[in-house]
């Protein structure tokens, strides 16, 4: 198979896109990806959950001990295809929003399918 750069661009994203394309992972198909952003305190964390409840997004919070300076995190599930452009723009919008409450966009993770 042959790297696409328009669908697989050579940064972080795009990487694990290709590395789930080349282990036979049907990227079209919708699924669940996990996006997660961090926060400095459970308020400012509880405040930003309370914006993605407002429009209908699944979530969950827990503690995160792997950062003492944003040991709060909120992850929000959304589904939808494994696509490029869908991971940048959800990506994109967290850290809109959660700019607004110092959060800090930690990443994502997607079960393979």
């Amino acid at each position: 198979m042959t790297r696409d750069l328009a669908k697989f661009p050579t940064d972080p994203n795009g990487n694990m896109l290709w590395h789930m394309a080349l282990e036979g992972d049907d990227l079209l198909q919708p699924r669940e990806i996990q996006f997660s952003v961090i926060f400095p305190s459970q308020e400012k964390a509880l405040e930003f959950g309370g914006v993605l409840l407002a429009n209908n997004q699944k979530l969950s919070f827990c503690p995160y001990l792997e950062n003492p300076e944003n040991p709060w995190e909120i992850t929000a599930y959304p589904e939808m295809p494994a696509s490029y452009d869908n991971i940048i723009g959800y990506q994109m919008l967290l850290e809109t929003h959660a700019r607004k409450f110092d959060g800090v966009y930690d990443g994502w993770y997607c079960p393979p399918q």
